[in-house]
């Protein structure tokens, strides 16, 4: 992921045709790190363009800047021999040329480490749920985690900088600026900001939040080539066609053997399966509460689209796109059945203590098993996995 001046990070290099593309008609621009060829020249992968081909000589300026900066004043003049791939380059070029006047470096590396700190940071700093309320500058999240719920509350201020998912996009990247009135009831939500000791409230910094959709169903068919799943969703047993990108990624939920059903009370699912403590230390659940199921699924092996099989549940989060029957999806969770069972299970214990207390016997959000959104149920898993 990145934030606002990381811009490092949203391409992939791939060398390209042996025939470069003519140089962009703008004398400067701003690429990637693509390859390197013979005679001195790197090939660079505009933003927006076809790769061009670079070429650097004696009188080429290099200097380097860290991730972050916005100005050359804290710039470094280096070696062009310090480049590397996948770096992220401002090149200037000489008018009428292909050569490079002078070629401002951003080290691939230097993101990473920027990119992992904060990584962290949200982990630790940060938490992630469904909106169940929202009363002034005050916001109350909906929390899942195998021993029950919990509702830990956001309070913002004039300084906290919120974003929000562009409808189809898979990536934290591509957040908008926004504002607190557009966060509803529903949505998908993470802050990061000082939290109490406890972990139930936190004064926000940062927050991100989306429309999501956590939808279940079984798989029909999977075209590897395309990155397309088709699934039939969990209880309307409507179509469904899922699309992957790059930016997707697949998770494989554990074969939890031999068990008769879903998981009740405390501790974790039987099977084996001990997640431990979750990732960014004491801080990222409230103490006694365990894991959440976000978190959970964090810890989960990586997939491959290929590890999909006609017949298997899956979990997929998506935000809400131009159609009911397409989605993009931002992670999917492979052998989901346990999930999807647990989903139904304290569906209807929902119900029925709504029941007992008089309530007019609906389930909370996303745990109807008919034309099931699991969102409640997963507790914030479609922005687990895109944190910065």
């Amino acid at each position: 992921m990145r934030k606002a001046a990381a811009s490092a990070l949203i391409l992939v290099a791939f060398a390209l045709s042996p025939v470069a593309a003519q140089p962009p008609a703008s004398k400067s621009f701003i690429g990637t790190v693509a390859a390197f060829k013979p005679d001195i020249e790197v090939e660079i992968k505009p933003d927006n363009a076809a790769a061009v081909d670079v070429k650097l000589t004696a009188d080429t300026v290099a200097q380097r800047v860290a991730p972050g900066e916005k100005t050359l004043k804290n710039a470094v003049t280096v070696n062009v021999t310090e480049l590397s791939i996948g770096d992220r380059v401002l090149v200037t070029l000489e008018p009428d040329s292909a050569k490079a006047r002078r070629i401002i470096i951003m080290s691939a590396t230097d993101i990473g480490k920027r990119d992992e700190a904060d990584r962290q940071d949200w982990n630790t700093r940060g938490i992630s749920g469904i909106v169940a309320a929202k009363s002034g500058s005050t916001i109350t999240l909906r929390i899942r985690t195998f021993q029950g719920e919990t509702r830990p509350t956001i309070t913002v201020s004039d300084q906290t900088k919120f974003r929000r998912y562009a409808p189809d996009s898979v990536k934290f990247a591509d957040a908008q600026p926004s504002k607190l009135d557009e966060i509803s009831v529903g949505d998908q939500l993470r802050a990061r900001g000082a939290k109490t000791p406890d972990g139930l409230a936190i004064a926000a910094d940062e927050v991100v939040f989306g429309t999501f959709l956590t939808t279940a169903g079984s798989v029909v068919s999977v075209d590897t080539a395309g990155m397309e799943i088709t699934v039939k969703e969990t209880g309307t047993g409507k179509p469904l066609l899922i699309k992957l990108t790059p930016d997707s990624r697949i998770k494989q939920m554990p074969s939890f053997g031999g068990m008769g059903g879903a998981p009740g009370g405390g501790g974790p699912p039987p099977g084996g399966f001990n997640p431990g403590p979750p990732p960014g230390g004491s801080n990222a659940t409230p103490p006694g509460a365990g894991p959440t199921l976000a978190q959970m699924v964090e810890m989960m092996p990586a997939g491959t689209i290929e590890d999909v099989k006609p017949g298997q549940t899956i979990v997929v989060s998506s935000t809400k796109g131009a159609t009911s029957d397409r989605v993009t999806g931002i992670m999917l969770l492979a052998n989901a059945e346990m999930l999807v069972r647990m989903a139904s299970a304290q569906s209807g214990a929902g119900a029925a203590a709504a029941n007992q207390q008089g309530g007019a016997g609906t389930s909370p959000q996303g745990m109807s098993p008919a034309g099931m959104d699991m969102g409640g149920m997963l507790g914030g898993i479609a922005l687990s996995g895109i944190g910065p």
